[in-house]
């Protein structure tokens, strides 16, 4: 089986809004539903769980109800870090599905995510046992200490882009948090970072530059005109 865990446990206090941002509106519907949409459609999801923050878990369950998401299997409480809210997502998962079942930790605040970047993040992850879906990365990248100057600069060749689904089997991911338990590891800030924290090699599946993170207003715009948006005729 594959398990949809979108991670839903933030405030979002860098949207500056009055409401988490996962449940702010567009074009009338919240954005953590277009999110769920896209897990709810994909014909190779079996079930969808959610890490939800605090006091909006029976908005959200509503909202599921009012919008047809018929897989939604759980919603559990969020925690304090990001880490603790994957693990809260792991552990209730594990109570129901087994080791084998690949589950994909997605952020709800990513809800551009295609049925194609999914596919072979689920594909990918039965291939090789992770799948971190990623985009090269096509800036100059430049070091800093401070933030405000740099006398250097990295080479982009060697950088990828993590984006979210970020798919593992469910045995490994209860391994991996109980692991970081033992180790101490209390705020990596992605199942990516905290595989890689414990010594795991990943691997990558396709990520696509729609697939944004919104995490200000300004990416409230961008996602608005990307909904908007129709490929030229033209373009191949």
């Amino acid at each position: 089986m594959n398990i949809a865990l979108i991670i839903a446990g933030g405030s979002g206090q860098r949207m500056h809004q009055d409401i988490p941002k996962q449940f702010i509106n567009v074009q009338d519907k919240p954005i953590i539903i277009y999110t769920m949409e896209a897990f709810q459609n994909h014909p190779d999801i079996d079930a969808i769980e959610v890490v939800c923050l605090n006091g909006w878990q029976e908005i959200l369950i509503a909202y599921a109800k009012q919008f047809n998401i018929s897989k939604l299997s759980g919603v559990v409480s969020g925690g304090a870090t990001g880490q603790e809210s994957i693990r809260n997502g792991v552990y209730a998962i594990g109570e129901k599905f087994g080791e084998e079942d690949i589950v994909l930790v997605h952020d709800a605040i990513r809800p551009m995510v295609t049925a194609e970047v999914i596919s072979d993040n689920i594909a990918r992850c039965r291939q090789y046992g992770s799948a971190i879906a990623v985009i090269p990365c096509a800036e100059a990248m430049l070091e800093t200490d401070d933030k405000i100057c740099s006398e250097s600069s990295y080479d982009r060749e060697k950088l990828m882009r993590t984006q979210t689904p970020q798919a593992f089997p469910l045995g490994k991911l209860i391994w991996a948090h109980k692991e970081a338990q033992k180790r101490g590891i209390t705020n990596s800030v992605a199942s990516c970072t905290l595989m890689i924290e414990l010594g795991e090699k990943l691997f990558f599946s396709a990520g696509s530059e729609k697939n944004i993170k919104l995490t200000t207003p300004e990416d409230i715009e961008i996602f608005k005109a990307l909904l908007n948006s129709k490929k030229a005729d033209w373009m191949k």
